[in-house]
């Protein structure tokens, strides 16, 4: 059966009695209900009504159809209100991308989230491509450096991300620790592949380490930080995650120039969804304390 519309139809007809009733109940023309109807009993081949004076009453085979309508109408009316709960509701999927490198500041607040609501599904999504919200690609972004300026979207601060210039104590047995800063010319760097690369402390080792002297490059900030702990070079880590490896060494203060600002990113047609929000309030209380 491909014609919804016209088994609503029938199935209306029964519940009102008359074509007046079910054109009323659906919003139509009174014309077009007993074209419906019509146009089913043609296909079925088969009467499901019976005329009279008073109205409409449903034949054998009409009660068969009304039965399997009256299920289907009960289940589209179902699903309406599951999809309104979602909506209202903190439950499904929620869909948070960054890049890679906040992965140890943002898993273990996604953690705490979902113990905290434990009808989500989280879904974290890592990568240097640009995830699109417009598109429904996530629920929220959390993006560095200049602030986002797409339109439709809402952006809201979240903290500034520092990073360390570090080397192992691996590297510093071989090397010995940069005397200045124009010594560091004589030292091996782990650094982006992509030279274009926008992130403030990469344009910084690009203005001030000679290219030939970057010796392992990698795509990622997680393969830089793996490749700077097993000795490959110097290179940036955040801030954060310093505690956590105490082979690290700076090799000179943090500047300023080097951090950058995180953003919270969402887009205006699911910015107020109580999923959205529960996990907007959640992670901007969580980013009061992390420590850069």
């Amino acid at each position: 059966m491909d014609s919804w519309d016209e088994i609503r139809t029938a199935y209306q007809v029964a519940r009102a009695g008359t074509v007046s009733g079910a054109a009323e109940a659906l919003g139509v023309h009174h014309a077009t209900v007993i074209r419906h109807i019509d146009a089913l009993e043609a296909r079925l081949g088969v009467k499901l009504f019976q005329r009279h004076a008073r109205g409409y009453t449903a034949t054998e085979a009409g009660d068969d159809l009304l039965r399997v309508a009256q299920t289907t109408d009960d289940q589209f009316t179902q699903l309406a209100g599951r999809i309104k709960g979602q909506g209202a509701g903190v439950g499904g999927d929620l869909v948070v991308t960054s890049l890679g490198a906040f992965s140890s500041l943002i898993v273990p607040v996604l953690s705490a989230y979902q113990a905290a609501y434990p009808e989500v599904c989280v879904r974290f999504l890592t990568g240097n491509r640009l995830f699109r919200l417009e598109y429904g690609e996530a629920h929220v972004a959390i993006r560095a450096g200049p602030k986002p300026d797409q339109p439709d979207n809402v952006v809201q601060p979240l903290a500034q991300s520092g990073v360390a210039l570090v080397a192992s104590d691996a590297y510093l047995a071989r090397h010995g620790m940069p005397k200045d800063d124009a010594d560091l010319a004589n030292h091996f760097f782990v650094g982006n592949d992509d030279e274009d690369n926008r992130a403030p402390f990469h344009r910084w080792m690009s203005e001030t380490v000679p290219r030939d002297r970057v010796r392992f490059r990698v795509t990622d900030t997680g393969s830089a930080r793996d490749a700077i702990v097993a000795g490959a070079g110097i290179g940036f880590v955040l801030e954060h995650d310093l505690a956590s490896f105490p082979n690290l060494k700076r090799v000179r203060d943090t500047q300023e120039e080097w951090s950058a600002s995180m953003w919270l990113v969402t887009h205006v047609d699911l910015h107020r969804t109580a999923k959205v929000q529960s996990f907007l309030t959640f992670i901007k209380e969580e980013a009061k304390s992390w420590v850069f």
